[in-house]
C-alpha cells in the first residue's frame, strides 16, 4: 500500500508496537501502566535545524512519577535502586526525545524507552556461585608468571 493511499484510508504507516492514544501500556502479562500517570512536556529541540527549528516544539520530555504511579512495589523498588541517569532522586523518570522532526514520532520513541526501562528490571539476575580455580589452572598461571619473569630478567644488563 502506498503512502498516499495509506493517508487517504487513515491506515497507520508505522508498525511500531506502542500506540500513543489507545488504552493502557502493557509492560508484561500481568502489569499495565495507566496513560494518565504519564506527563508530557513539549519543548523546542536543541541543535541545528533550519527555518522551522525556532517555531515548533517537536522535542518531547516524558515525566513518569514512580511514587504516584500504579505500579507493583517490586518494579518501583527495583527502578528506584537502579543506577540510571534518567531516574531522579525524587523518584521521577525523565526521558527526553528529540531525534525526529515529528512530535508524534518523538512521543512514540519516548514511550518505547519508558517501557524498555521498566521491563529491564523485571528479570532477577542469577546469583553467582563462587568456585575455586582448578589445580591445573593454578599451575598454568604460575608457569606463565615464571616464564614472564624469565623474559624480563633477560632484558637486564649482565652483571660482571
Amino acid at each position: 500500500m502506498s503512502l498516499l493511499k495509506s493517508l487517504q484510508n487513515n491506515h497507520p504507516t508505522s508498525t511500531s508496537e506502542v500506540s500513543i492514544h489507545a488504552g493502557p501500556l502493557k509492560v508484561s502479562n500481568s502489569v499495565e501502566l495507566d496513560r494518565n500517570d504519564i506527563e508530557w512536556q513539549f519543548i523546542r529541540a536543541s541543535g541545528s535545524g533550519g527555518q522551522k527549528v525556532n517555531k515548533t516544539s517537536s522535542a518531547v520530555l516524558l515525566v513518569f512519577d514512580l511514587n504516584t504511579a500504579k505500579l507493583p512495589d517490586f518494579y518501583r523498588h527495583k527502578l528506584l535502586n537502579k543506577s540510571d541517569h534518567r531516574i531522579s532522586a525524587s523518584g521521577k523518570i525523565l526521558i527526553k526525545c528529540q531525534t525526529s522532526r515529528s512530535q508524534e514520532a518523538n512521543r512514540k520513541e519516548a514511550l518505547e524507552e519508558l517501557l524498555k526501562l521498566i521491563r529491564s528490571v523485571q528479570y532477577v539476575a542469577k546469583k553467582r556461585i563462587a568456585t575455586k580455580p582448578s589445580k591445573a589452572s593454578q599451575r598454568r598461571r604460575l608457569d606463565k608468571k615464571t616464564q614472564r619473569s624469565g623474559t624480563k630478567k633477560m632484558r637486564k644488563k649482565p652483571q660482571i
